[in-house]
């Protein structure tokens, strides 16, 4: 058995144990790309405008140790929400999984991709309609049972610019961002309807800037279900036939964490 005949058999057993007959995938790794969708933590990462630190990376060696060898070593500091990360459900749903509570078979599944940023460009703060989801689907079939369902918004293109990506750059202030995201109605749907294993998408929340009350937060945590912000890359996946891999840092008792986040996309 080679490497990628591995692989494939690997992935397989993976994802069979909840995917079975037409909606089963695999992961031929000849013929698919591997697609980052996670941004670089440094100094320019984007938090959240409350929160009061970021990404802080303090060097600890870097050089000859005494023993004649070269070692390099840093500590780093963090939010748990900025750049690249998960909200875990009790971000917003108490008595709900916290980081380290959610299954690992919800952050690998195979993932669907809805394109607004046509939308997006004209209107800063659309968000995802129930009727966006509908047109989808009379496009490209139902989304499966269990998928992870991402918003393609067009926002990763304006990273790491934060005023352009958020809307406003005022240390401490919520009340005038401005960037799309999905709507109420949709997150519902998305959780009651079409069972999504986690949302996720490629600007700052899963709620829209102007959100005060954060419904879609609400929603999902209440469904036990994870998001995913400040993806980047999601034009390089099709509408269907990715396998999206979260791996976010495994926080006991975290409201959420920092993310890698890869899909295998076809070639």
């Amino acid at each position: 058995m080679n490497w990628r005949h591995a692989g494939v058999i690997g992935m397989a057993a993976l994802l069979g144990g909840w995917l079975t007959g037409a909606s089963a995938q695999t992961i031929d790794l000849a013929a698919s790309k591997v697609v980052d969708l996670s941004h670089p933590y440094d100094a320019r990462t984007i938090y959240w405008p409350t929160e009061p630190t970021g990404f802080q990376l303090k060097q600890e060696h870097k050089g000859l140790t005494k023993g004649g060898f070269f070692y390099y070593s840093n500590a780093f500091c963090s939010p748990e929400h900025g750049g690249t990360h998960i909200d875990a459900p009790m971000h917003f749903a108490e008595s709900h999984w916290t980081n380290s509570d959610i299954p690992i078979d919800r952050l690998i599944r195979p993932a669907v991709v809805i394109d607004i940023s046509t939308q997006a460009s004209k209107d800063p703060d659309y968000a995802l309609a129930k009727a966006d989801i509908e047109s989808w689907e009379q496009t490209n079939g139902r989304i499966p049972d269990g998928a992870i369902v991402l918003l393609r918004t067009g926002w990763s293109a304006r990273w790491p610019d934060r005023k352009a990506y958020l809307g406003d750059d005022t240390p401490g202030v919520v009340t005038n961002l401005h960037f799309p995201a999905f709507g109420p109605e949709a997150a519902t749907f998305l959780v009651s309807e079409r069972h999504a294993s986690v949302i996720g998408l490629d600007t700052a929340s899963v709620d829209i800037g102007p959100s005060h009350d954060f419904l879609v937060h609400r929603i999902i945590g209440a469904a036990n279900v994870p998001g995913l912000e400040n993806l980047m890359n999601l034009q390089q996946l099709p509408a269907t036939g990715a396998i999206v891999m979260a791996m976010p840092m495994k926080i006991a008792q975290g409201s959420g964490a920092p993310a890698r986040v890869i899909a295998f996309a076809p070639r």
